[in-house]
């Protein structure tokens, strides 16, 4: 099994996150890596993703950009997300940072995001129109495309994380929930597909059961940290999810690091029983095989 956390933190709180008791040998005893959001790229930053790999835990980015630049990769911020990838190599180099990959995160611009947690069918009205533009997919695709072959080159794997309802674009050969979403079909290294969830409602542990089967890697959570204000797994919801995955796939992601240390979460998982089985109540499965028909009816219809 290998797994990973992603970490979304400022510098100080990273730095404090680093202080926690015991953090590095939980996680090399879990051999797990660390993904690591780029929010900055400072000397502290450095230090941090330095003392991670001291202490034998390996590294990978998780591209971001500045806030008012979409946060995320998005089709409308091609160029800054450009711009942050040839700074993130300079500050690579210039630390002597040993970064193994590089992940997209295609989602809306952060802007939106917080427009959708606070009036959500102002934002999904404000999707719904964009997606009919076929040429802002098309475009960006093929920008995305040269831009992966140059991180490519530099030596680092690529990784993209992915809304599940990619699965029911390929499935209904459609590309509406990427038009919808902003989410991209690029083709990389490894996709990390995000099944939080803690974001998916009351049919979230079924979705997960469904959606983890088409995946090679899958990342569970929220834990906590991040930007949606939504309540948070407990530790019960957690080992589900994280079972439930493992029927399918042995690339683990969990969001966040921060949240599984704060909730002490982290040290319950180093003697995790994997093997304990998941029943799901058949209400949740056929809520959640309803959902997905739904949902690939509609890619069909609008694709």
């Amino acid at each position: 099994m290998r797994l990973n956390f992603f970490n979304e933190q400022d510098a100080p709180q990273l730095r404090q996150l680093l202080d926690a008791p015991k953090l590095f040998e939980h996680l090399r005893a879990l051999k797990a890596g660390v993904t690591m959001g780029l929010r900055c790229l400072s000397d502290e930053r450095a230090h941090a993703v330095r003392q991670f790999t001291d202490e034998g835990v390996t590294v990978g980015a998780w591209l971001l950009v500045e806030k008012q630049h979409g946060y995320f990769a998005t089709p409308e911020n091609h160029e800054h997300v450009t711009t942050r990838i040839e700074s993130l190599l300079r500050w690579r180099d210039a630390h002597r940072l040993d970064v193994t990959s590089l992940g997209f995160d295609f989602e809306p611009d952060l802007r939106e995001l917080e427009v959708y947690f606070h009036s959500p069918f102002r934002a999904l009205r404000t999707w719904a129109r964009r997606s009919m533009n076929r040429d802002r997919r098309a475009r960006a695709l093929d920008q995305y495309t040269q831009l992966i072959a140059r991180v490519r080159a530099e030596g680092l794997t690529v990784e993209s994380y992915q809304f599940p309802l990619v699965l029911e674009d390929r499935a209904a050969e459609s590309a509406f929930f990427q038009r919808f979403t902003g989410s991209l079909d690029v083709n990389v290294e490894r996709e990390v597909l995000m099944v939080y969830s803690s974001l998916l409602g009351r049919f979230g542990a079924g979705l997960t059961e469904q959606w983890t089967r088409s995946a090679r890697a899958v990342a569970v959570g929220s834990t906590g940290g991040g930007i949606d204000p939504l309540p948070k797994l407990s530790f019960d919801e957690l080992a589900r999810d994280l079972r439930l995955a493992a029927r399918a796939c042995d690339d683990i992601r969990i969001f966040s690091l921060e949240g599984c240390v704060q909730h002490r979460y982290l040290e319950r998982l180093v003697d995790f029983d994997w093997q304990v089985p998941v029943t799901l109540s058949s209400a949740q499965r056929v809520g959640a095989a309803s959902i997905r028909r739904s949902a690939r009816l509609l890619a069909r219809l609008l694709a």
